[in-house]
């Protein structure tokens, strides 16, 4: 198995995964057989200490082979099996290889992500709505992406189960859907089509985006149909006892698990509380701070303006060096009106690759409250914008935002925003 940036389609083409002469098969690697082993703990799977590579045959042009590598099988034991989420009952998770991007409607094939590492995880028939569908997988992708078993690039692709008990139709397979916006729909799609179209054999269908409607690819294969064997080529992996209980006990807390801690520990409001969780890496950072740290403005610094910083620069937390430290001092110096939020945010914005001790900066000079200091940069300030003094007696309020930034660029953001504001009221009065 191997990793895959994006690129022009059949430029990354691998000789095994699309069975060029000469080339021979190849167990999964560490990495992508570790992940399968997390991902299975996380979901609470027994997980199986003996995983054979099995061959999955099947004619189709996304497969060059004309088998498909899974650990998965009329009688194979899967990676994991027996597991739970948040309600719904998981039957099995196991790792497979990822077949090529095949586009029906065109014929043309990419190659690029032949081979890919692939968890498919089969859950029980235990949803009721597209609705509570969403829900999940959203749940899903969150706790998924605390461990890192997520390809950003990759985005999510699903097969989707449906079928009308209360009708007495028969299951039918949506594959490869490929958005969140595009499951739901075609789940109520289906329901209305089956609900006029009440299905009496199994079949695979598709997703048509653009119309909105399912459409048949083809009947629908059984276990059987695959002839499924052990690949005589490849190995028993053996996953040891020890190995699996280690993989277990690194395990992060899960997304549900640090919400409820943040609600319940530190006392942090449930809608601040969701929106750390978010990101792995900022729910821990919030963790290192909050005991050193003002409760509420250490919540607010790190949902709005450390968000706001990191999103405008277009980085995640891991790839910038922000030290937890730095940080509390940057909110002790606010706390203490060392420095005003507005140079607090200036320097915040200036750790784009990595922070520094903010203590240097305060050193340059302390908040301005002191009224009558004020009053003489704001004198200088009317005297030097004459016109913006007279568009905001004409009845222009937003001029005075422009006098107080003058004030406040003037201070080097040292001005008590609040102080100038009101004396330049007063002032113009």
């Amino acid at each position: 198995m191997h990793g895959l940036k994006i690129a022009k389609p059949n430029t990354n083409i691998c000789p095994v995964c699309t069975a060029q002469p000469g080339s021979k098969p190849m167990l999964p690697n560490k990495t992508a057989v570790e992940k399968s082993l997390q991902i299975a703990s996380i979901l609470k799977c027994k997980i199986n200490p003996k995983l054979v590579w099995q061959r999955k045959h099947y004619s189709w042009p996304d497969l060059p082979k004309g088998y498909q590598n899974t650990i998965s099988g009329a009688h194979a034991k899967t990676t994991g099996e027996n597991g739970e989420f948040l309600g719904i009952k998981i039957t099995e998770t196991h790792l497979e290889e990822d077949p090529a991007a095949w586009n029906p409607k065109t014929g043309e094939i990419d190659y690029n992500r032949s081979g890919l590492p692939l968890i498919e995880i089969v859950t029980e028939p235990d949803f009721s709505s597209s609705g509570q569908v969403i829900d999940w997988l959203k749940q899903l992708i969150l706790t998924l992406s605390y461990i890192k078993a997520l390809d950003k690039n990759a985005g999510i692709k699903a097969d989707v189960n449906i079928s009308l008990p209360e009708l007495k139709g028969v299951r039918v397979e949506i594959k490869n859907i490929n958005s969140l916006t595009n499951i739901k729909t075609a789940i109520e799609k289906e329901i209305e089509r089956q609900k006029s179209e009440v299905p009496k054999i199994q079949e695979t269908r598709m997703f048509d985006e653009s119309k909105g409607i399912t459409i048949k690819m083809r009947e629908k294969e059984l276990a059987e149909d695959y002839r499924f064997i052990s690949d005589p080529d490849l190995p028993i992996m053996n996953i040891e006892k020890s190995r699996i209980e280690k993989i277990k006990s690194s395990l992060p807390e899960t997304p549900q698990e640090k919400l409820q801690k943040l609600i319940k520990k530190y006392r942090i409001e449930k809608r601040y509380a969701k929106i750390l969780t978010k990101k792995f890496e900022i729910a821990e950072f919030f963790e290192k701070i909050i005991d050193k740290a003002n409760s509420k403005l250490a919540t607010r610094w790190v949902t709005e303006e450390l968000l706001n910083v990191l999103n405008y620069n277009k980085k995640e937390l891991e790839n910038v060096d922000i030290k937890p430290e730095h940080f509390i001092e940057l909110l002790k110096l606010v706390e203490n009106k060392k420095i005003t939020e507005l140079k607090a945010k200036e320097i915040l914005r200036n750790w784009k690759e990595k922070s520094t001790s903010p203590l240097n900066e305060a050193k340059k000079g302390s908040q301005i409250s002191n009224t009558k200091e004020i009053e003489k940069v704001a004198l200088e300030i009317i005297k030097e914008n004459k016109t913006a003094v007279q568009d905001y007696k004409n009845g222009k309020k937003e001029s005075l935002n422009f006098l107080i930034g003058k004030v406040m660029q003037k201070t080097n953001k040292r001005a008590d925003y609040k102080t100038a504001r009101e004396v330049l009221e007063k002032m113009l009065r």
